[in-house]
């Protein structure tokens, strides 16, 4: 008799303090992370698949790139498009990959699982991923991403991730905080960039705390600080949930398709189409790692 498989794969638990989050092999993703019981990190269940991007990782690029067509080291590449719709290649090439557990199990507040990211059509590049889960109980969790180029040649890269901010209500009535220079503005069609914008005095200026209400954003801002945080608040129970990260970019989606109930606060090396335009983008040559983390807490 064969045995069932779960949709997202085997299941790890990691725990510390008051904090309890599930790591899954599909997409080495984070299937939920709560606090004292509460969602910090929207999660679904055990028997259903990631939806809507949550918890996933975007390996080797996030976001997307339009047509699925780039040019590297002077070869033209076209990429399966993966959101058809809209003709785009989206967030990478492992959220639905299996990782593997290669830590030995024995600490129950740490999760390292690894996958090697075979070249294939539009990618031709060998990568080994790793991603490290590492809970604290005042510090909260802390995911670190490495990518080394195992290839024989130069290979393009960018990393991003897709948790969803959670204070246990609708975000319509929670107030956002956050600082950015500049916003991506994109096509209403397709998303695809058109060009940056201030933030200062626009309808995304967050840099004083206030109530989302209904507004939407799918968009990707800049301008950060060198360690800048994204902090969503219930203003009638206190309830926070804050990401904290380095990188250049990030993605914010007020999650319009799965009714805002959580905000995606996507951390990103580079922005949209990054594989066309070069903006941000990592070149990893043979031997060369990348490692990013970014934290999510109360």
């Amino acid at each position: 008799m064969s045995r069932q498989v779960l949709p997202s794969g085997e299941q790890w638990t990691i725990r510390a303090g008051e904090y309890l989050g599930t790591v899954v092999s599909v997409g080495g993703g984070l299937r939920g992370l709560s606090y004292g019981g509460r969602e910090v990190l929207l999660g679904y269940g055990e028997d259903e698949p990631a939806h809507a991007g949550i918890g996933q990782h975007l390996f080797p690029w996030p976001n997307r790139i339009t047509d699925g067509k780039y040019t590297f080291r002077g070869v033209d590449q076209q990429l399966y498009l993966t959101e058809p719709a809209r003709l785009n290649a989206i967030h990478g090439l492992t959220r639905w990959a299996n990782w593997e557990q290669v830590d030995d199990g024995t600490d129950e507040s740490v999760v390292h699982l690894a996958h090697h990211l075979h070249g294939q059509p539009g990618y031709p590049h060998q990568l080994d991923l790793s991603l490290e889960y590492h809970l604290e109980a005042e510090g909260g969790l802390t995911v670190t991403a490495r990518a080394v180029n195992v290839g024989a040649g130069d290979a393009p890269y960018g990393y991003g991730s897709h948790p969803y901010l959670s204070v246990g209500r609708k975000i319509d009535e929670c107030e956002l905080e956050f600082t950015a220079a500049d916003w991506l503005e994109v096509t209403p069609d397709r998303l695809s960039p058109v060009g940056l914008a201030a933030v200062g005095g626009s309808q995304y200026d967050f840099s004083q705390a206030k109530k989302l209400q209904d507004l939407d954003i799918d968009n990707a801002f800049t301008g950060l600080p060198e360690s800048w945080e994204v902090r969503l608040t219930d203003p009638d129970s206190g309830n926070s949930a804050r990401l904290r990260s380095d990188t250049r970019w990030m993605q914010l989606y007020t999650g319009n398709a799965i009714g805002r109930v959580g905000l995606a606060v996507e951390p990103m090396t580079c922005p949209p189409d990054a594989f066309k335009t070069g903006d941000h983008l990592v070149v990893l040559k043979p031997g060369d790692e990348h490692t990013t983390s970014f934290n999510v807490s109360v």
